[in-house]
Formats: C-alpha cells, sequence, structure tokens
C-alpha cells in the first residue's frame, strides 16, 4: 500500500470523526496530511465538498506551492496557503481547520487582546504544557479576505512543530507532527473555549442562582 494510500484513509477517518461532532457546517472547513519530505507533498480536502460525507474525491495531493501535484478537476481549499505555511516553515505531519460556535464566539470576546490565555486547566496537558501554573495562550488573528495576506500575518505564529492559532470570527487552524497529536489538540482547544464561555455565563448569573463558590 502506497504512502499516499495510507495517508488519504488517515486523513478520511479523522475527518470521519470530526463530522461526527459536526464541526463541519456548509463545507466549511479544511483538512491536510503530509505524504511526502522531498519533494514537499500533502493531501488536503478538495474545495467545497460535504465533509459529512466519505467519497472518492474528498482529498486531493498538492505541492509546496499549495498547487495541484497532477492533473485533477478538483480544487484544493481556498485556505491551502495556511497549511503551506505550516508544512513549510515546520516537521508538522497534519493541520486541521475547523468553524464552531464556540471558537468563533472566543476569537470575538478577546479579538480585541490579539490572544487568549488559559491556565489552571487541564486540558493545556495536550500542547506538552505538564507545570502546575502553566499557561496556553492562542493568538487571534484577523480575518483577511485575500488568502494570501492572511497565510502571511498567520506565518507569524508558526514557529514550531505544533500550534494553534484562532481567525477572528472563522475558525481555528491546529497543527501537530501526525494526525492523533493535531486531532488531540484540536479537541482540547474546543473544550477550553467552550468551558470558558459557560464559565462567562456562569458568572454574569445572579448571586441566588450560583450554587457553587
Amino acid at each position: 500500500m502506497s504512502m499516499q494510500v495510507i495517508r488519504w484513509n488517515e486523513l478520511a477517518d479523522i475527518k470521519d470523526e470530526l463530522a461526527q461532532r459536526d464541526w463541519f457546517m456548509g463545507t466549511s472547513g479544511n483538512l491536510s496530511i503530509k505524504v511526502d519530505n522531498d519533494p514537499l507533498t500533502f493531501l488536503v480536502t478538495a474545495s467545497g465538498k460535504d465533509k459529512r460525507k466519505r467519497t472518492d474525491e474528498d482529498f486531493l495531493l498538492v505541492d509546496c506551492k499549495g498547487q495541484p501535484a497532477g492533473e485533477t478537476a478538483l480544487k484544493p481549499s481556498a485556505e491551502t496557503l495556511l497549511h503551506v505555511e505550516v508544512y513549510n516553515r515546520t516537521d508538522a505531519g497534519c493541520c486541521l481547520h475547523v468553524h464552531t460556535v464556540e471558537n468563533n464566539v472566543i476569537s470575538e470576546i478577546y479579538g480585541d487582546e490579539g490572544k487568549v490565555v488559559f491556565k489552571r486547566q487541564e486540558l493545556i496537558k495536550a500542547f506538552g504544557k505538564w507545570e502546575e501554573d502553566a499557561e496556553l495562550t492562542v493568538p487571534i488573528i484577523h480575518n483577511f479576505a485575500d488568502i494570501p495576506t492572511l497565510a502571511r500575518d498567520f506565518a507569524k505564529h508558526v514557529k514550531d512543530d505544533w500550534g494553534a492559532v484562532l481567525i477572528r470570527n472563522h475558525g481555528i487552524t491546529v497543527w501537530g507532527r501526525n494526525g492523533f497529536e493535531a486531532k488531540k489538540m484540536l479537541e482540547a482547544c474546543e473544550f477550553l473555549f467552550r468551558y470558558e464561555i459557560m464559565l462567562s455565563q456562569y458568572k454574569t448569573l445572579p448571586k441566588s442562582y450560583q450554587t457553587v463558590k
């Protein structure tokens, strides 16, 4: 079995799992997984596909510039350039981008600050932060309509083989050394976003409704 087929099946399984969480509303989101380093090629979701279904046209192979690596009628996701920045700048093996209500709300609440910081949270261990006083900072960047401009701004925060960046009112992009790691960090981020929103709602309740201090 070729490496491309192996990676295709791995990415398809990840897509199925995220689809079960209903994280692909309106064909949104894009996923990719590295196939080869030399030359760099990776599979990325085809534009405009219903990611809740599994088909033979879900992904296409692209090169280091995000262009199709062979003849195909498929078009790579409009945001493939963000994945290009990840693979050209790091040794990451997988990159995931999803739009959820929670990550959009968090990006708007903290958008003016340009980041959201989590501490004293068990789930930040998904990012390898095990110290008791550890903090996880997720940058928030502007949602530029021009994708090359968005990719350049995004690239400023791509420094390690794993990481996460929120695009304001757009979604989150997470990358890791392999598919398992990227999915783990994405799940952790979405948990933290939901927790933060629920906690802020709780804090606005009248004292008589707050049963825990």
